[in-house]
């Protein structure tokens, strides 16, 4: 089982701070497209992604127990 953490405008969207997922041997990139649709975050495509608290390729695969952050871009001036 995995943790999956959202962050800022992903948090307020999907109405939670995280997501409990069997997501071993799922790439992030799989990953990124299933919460995508399913909490119909739109621009999760965006976020930069960390597991185990280093950033994460999109070909990363996940392991058990992995804890994955997706992290939206920042703006501002």
């Amino acid at each position: 089982m995995n943790r999956i953490l959202l962050f800022a405008g992903l948090q307020e969207k999907a109405g939670q701070e995280s997501i409990e997922l069997d997501a071993v041997g799922k790439t992030v990139e799989e990953i990124k497209k299933k919460i995508g649709q399913q909490y119909q975050l739109d621009r999760l495509h965006e976020a930069m992604t960390a597991v185990n608290e280093e950033y994460a390729a999109h070909d990363y695969k996940i392991a058990d127990g992995d804890v994955i952050a997706f992290i939206p871009p920042v703006s501002g001036g």
